[in-house]
């Protein structure tokens, strides 16, 4: 798209509210999970698939949502996916019962596979001059990044002041206001489609595939990694997902042209990012725990408490990534990046049972945000590096999903190291409790052993992540590349396609 279109700030903004619902709902149920569950029956066991049934039906169908995005245009996949994310949190705030729950949950994370990469993706066709794509980017990233936390605010806040039922109510604004703005102002070019033929078996095997890799993962938190269902659930996605590979590189049209795989700078982004959303995931479930089960925080104060991590974030992205991107080459802003995200999570397994907030957490949130921010950026900025515009919607899919299923990974993997650890730790030391306060102190005690434990683990994916980036991320910074230099990066400046992410 050479002709810059002069509605791009004003789409940026419709653009990123959408976004910032979609991240905001990932922890504004989490809040307010204890509430729902108690009003409406559901079960301890069951509990979990409020969370479940979203990060499912989202991780499993975003390549599926990407093509479609792709197929139908970006602007009306946006569209159909705001307006069915708004239909479906009406069903879940009008829940009155567990089965009507879960089934807004899953139509939720529908919709949100589908408007997830269309909203990337439109970023991608609309932003062509690098040095504004790298504000659009900065900004966006700042959103994606830091919406989590202040999704924690405001779950408090509705949870503890108004109704759980406000946390999903609370999406119909953010889309109504997003839809109205998108379907005026947004433009895309009509050359950017891809109008072949849907790849249905691709479709089936890597939706089957990537359900069957989440859900092993959720199931090993509750059940265990020896469980038969878990194990089960592994093999099956290997096969599942090695068939898909298959097929892709066989069939005419593939749902994931292997092209967009295979280049070395998008394969380094979506490995480093998946790999720091482990971390970063498992963080923000034992903070939380810490904070209001240790610490004594309220809700609010909990979510409050993540606010040096935006700050963070937004530092991160706006200040020093979306400012160097078109002067440095994104290994040495993603490799740092990820490396003082290490350093804040190393602060983290110093946590004791009395730890000043002041002393120890503030800091490590700022760095942990500062870092993820400025890796953030420019690891949007390569989601699309040197594709063609017919597969921006898959490319930008394919940073989505290696997200969704770096969270549910961090999310059981470090659950269960810390569950273990606790364990231990309770074994270890539990001849001298012979006391209620003195067995209460221990159960606090081993809980934050546990805590320290995972965290030790989240310290060595980013250090892996960071050694990713500097390995395998080798393009220059976007500004300093000339078309005509006949590699990947003047391909990006050819078609004039950006960067992007989640």
């Amino acid at each position: 798209m050479s002709e810059t279109d002069p509605r791009r700030w004003k789409a940026l903004i419709f653009i990123a509210l959408a976004q910032l619902m979609v991240v905001l709902d990932a922890t504004i149920v989490n809040i307010a999970l204890p509430s729902a569950q108690q009003d409406l029956g559901i079960s301890d066991g069951n509990r979990q698939w409020v969370i479940t049934a979203y990060a499912l039906a989202f991780g499993g169908l975003l390549l599926f949502g990407g093509r479609i995005a792709d197929l139908w245009g970006r602007k009306r996949a946006f569209l159909v996916g705001l307006v069915g994310f708004a239909v479906a949190s009406v069903l879940g705030g009008a829940a009155n019962g567990e089965a009507m729950m879960l089934g807004a949950r899953a139509l939720q994370g529908v919709f949100g596979a589908l408007l997830a990469p269309a909203a990337l993706s439109l970023l991608a066709v609309m932003f062509t001059d690098g040095k504004e794509r790298a504000k659009a980017f900065g900004i966006y990233g700042a959103i994606a990044g830091g919406g989590g936390a202040v999704g924690f605010i405001l779950g408090g806040l509705l949870t503890e002041y108004m109704d759980w039922r406000w946390t999903f109510f609370v999406n119909v604004p953010f889309a109504i206001v997003a839809a109205a703005g998108a379907y005026f102002v947004i433009r895309e070019p009509a050359e950017g489609r891809n109008r072949s033929p849907l790849d249905i078996p691709g479709v089936l095997l890597s939706t089957l595939g990537l359900v069957a890799l989440v859900y092993g993962f959720t199931r090993a938190e509750s059940a265990g990694w020896s469980d038969a269902l878990t194990i089960g659930m592994f093999v099956g996605s290997a096969v599942l997902l090695g068939a898909f590979l298959v097929t892709e590189s066989k069939v005419k049209a593939p749902l994931l042209p292997l092209r967009v795989l295979t280049e070395r700078n998008r394969g380094g982004v979506y490995l480093s990012l998946g790999l720091a959303v482990i971390a970063m995931f498992g963080t923000f479930l034992f903070l939380t725990y810490y904070l209001q089960i240790v610490q004594g925080f309220s809700p609010v104060k909990t979510g409050f408490a993540f606010l040096p991590m935006i700050v963070g974030m937004i530092t991160g992205s706006t200040q020093i990534g979306a400012r160097l991107m078109t002067r440095v080459a994104p290994r040495l802003l993603m490799g740092p990046g990820f490396l003082v995200a290490a350093v804040g999570m190393l602060l983290l397994t110093q946590m004791e049972i009395g730890s000043s907030y002041a002393a120890l957490v503030l800091p490590a949130l700022l760095l942990l945000g500062l870092g993820m921010g400025t890796a953030f950026m420019p690891a949007m900025s390569l989601a699309t590096h040197g594709v063609e515009p017919r597969d921006a919607g898959v490319a930008s899919a394919m940073v989505n999903t290696s997200q969704q299923v770096g969270g549910a990974i961090g999310t059981a993997l470090l659950n269960t190291i810390a569950a273990s650890a606790t364990t231990a730790y309770v074994a270890a030391h539990s001849a001298g409790a012979n006391t209620a306060a003195a067995k209460q102190l221990l159960a606090a005690q081993a809980q934050v052993d546990g805590y320290a434990a995972a965290t030790w683990w989240a310290v060595g994916i980013l250090v892996v992540a960071s050694a990713i980036a500097f390995t395998l991320i080798t393009t220059g910074a976007p500004s300093s590349t000339p078309a005509a230099s006949g590699d990947t990066e003047g391909v990006e400046d050819e078609v004039r396609i950006p960067v992007v992410a989640h």
